[in-house]
């Protein structure tokens, strides 16, 4: 039970926080708390903490470790080599944080999410956002976003819902979670015969 107290209490004080930061704004180029709610509503029911948002064991099984809400994966997990050689019947696989992925196109870590400066989207822009999703490239023209990320799906987003979810992620706490390259597959890749 004081557990649920301590986690209630924290939460409470970073929804006060929030709602301080986001009232006191003012001017071109702040926040706009409805688009932020609208944002919040959006990255909720996309199940984008089920692989942003560590897991970690609990009681009944896993559950979101929410101190490292949307920070990606955790840097201090280190990964054996992909347990996925190519095709076969499973396709990929996934670490026990929900935060990793392996498959055929090698080993894909989830991103930090929240506006640290160093290690998350702090120095990103809204347009680098917006083009990661829509053109499946890192800030819109780097690498190729990998699997799992629903990329393809989440381009049909209109850019006002876009622009909703970047500025709900604004508002999180900045967790600095510096999450590791992705490492290409061993081997060429699978032929498909």
């Amino acid at each position: 039970m004081p557990q649920v107290g301590r986690l209630a209490a924290l939460l409470a004080v970073c929804c006060a926080l929030l709602a301080a930061s986001l009232s006191s704004s003012s001017g071109k180029g702040t926040l706009n708390l409805k688009l932020a709610k609208r944002g919040e509503y959006l990255v909720n029911s996309m199940g984008c903490g089920d692989c942003h948002t560590p897991m970690k064991m609990g009681p009944k099984g896993p559950e979101p470790d929410m101190t490292r809400m949307l920070s990606g994966h955790p840097k201090e997990m280190m990964l054996p080599a992909s347990p996925i050689s190519g095709p076969g019947p499973w396709v990929a696989a996934v670490s026990a944080s929900f935060t990793a992925w392996a498959g055929p196109w090698g080993v894909s870590y989830t991103r930090n999410l929240t506006p640290d400066k160093e290690t998350g989207l702090g120095d990103w822009t809204e347009l680098n956002f917006i083009q990661t999703i829509r053109n499946g490239k890192h800030q819109g023209k780097g690498r190729d976003l990998l699997p799992p990320m629903p990329w393809q799906a989440f381009k049909n987003l209109t850019d006002d819902d876009l622009k909703a979810i970047f500025a709900y992620l604004r508002t999180i706490p900045p967790i600095k979670n510096a999450v590791p390259e992705p490492i290409p597959p061993a081997g060429p890749p699978p032929s498909g015969k």
